[in-house]
Parts: C-alpha cells; sequence; structure tokens
C-alpha cells in the first residue's frame, strides 16, 4: 500500500514547465509545422516550396479574401445626413401633433386649418418612416 501512496504523491509536469523543444514537437505531431501554416495564412509563403495540400490551403485563403473584398465594395450606404434626417422627421411630426392635441382650440401650430395640422403632423411622421425602409 505504501508504495501506491508513493506513486500518487509524484509531482506532475504541467505545460508550463516544459521546455519549448517539446511544445515544438507537439506541433509535429500533425504532419505541418505551425510556422508554415502561418505563412500560407499570411500570403507570405513560397508557393513553389509548399506541398498540394499547402498550396490549395492557399488559394482558398486568397479565394475567400477576393470575395470578402468584393462583397465589402458592392455595399452601398447612406449619405450622412439620411439617418439625421428621417430621424427629425418623426420627431418633428410627433410634436407638431402634440403641440396641436396641447392648444386651446387647436390654435396652434397653424391657427385657421384646425384638425389639417393632425395631417401635417402624421405625413411628416410617414415620411419619416418610409425614409427607414431606405436606410441602408
Amino acid at each position: 500500500m505504501e508504495t501506491t501512496q508513493m506513486a500518487d504523491e509524484k509531482p506532475r509536469e504541467t505545460t508550463d514547465q516544459q521546455d519549448p523543444k517539446s511544445q515544438k514537437d507537439t506541433s509535429e505531431d500533425y504532419g505541418v509545422d505551425m510556422e508554415k501554416v502561418e505563412a500560407v495564412l499570411n500570403a507570405t509563403a513560397d508557393k513553389a516550396a509548399l506541398t498540394p495540400q499547402m498550396q490549395r490551403m492557399m488559394a482558398r485563403q486568397e479565394e475567400n479574401t477576393k470575395r470578402v473584398e468584393e462583397s465589402i465594395k458592392g455595399t452601398k450606404s447612406n449619405p450622412r445626413w439620411f439617418v439625421p434626417l428621417f430621424c427629425a422627421l418623426m420627431i418633428i411630426g410627433l410634436i407638431w401633433c402634440v403641440v396641436y392635441y396641447l392648444s386651446p382650440g387647436g390654435a396652434w401650430p397653424i391657427p385657421n386649418i384646425g384638425a389639417w395640422n393632425l395631417a401635417i403632423g402624421f405625413a411628416l411622421i410617414m415620411i419619416g418612416f418610409l425614409m427607414t425602409m431606405g436606410w441602408r
């Protein structure tokens, strides 16, 4: 029984205590040096000196990069004033309707047109809302 306890009491090595050579051996277990993989992914490797598998991986990486760059170029965006404009239109329309309801006898914002003030307020809100449909 004492031998079993002694065997259990042996300190175990952690990966922090291993020397760099043994860590390099783990990357070679797969047959490919990690430095070569990084060179392929960064497109800095010499294509002639690579294995066919690495050449295919490098070609796929280039293809994916081109596809992403083309999709970024193809995206359209709105001008900088677009979002503030539709937000402002919706807020102004809301304020227009609130002012009409709170004014005595519906005299404001435009006197003598009565309930058409609500139509103007809702029209402003709807224009702002429709503009949100075109937001990219």
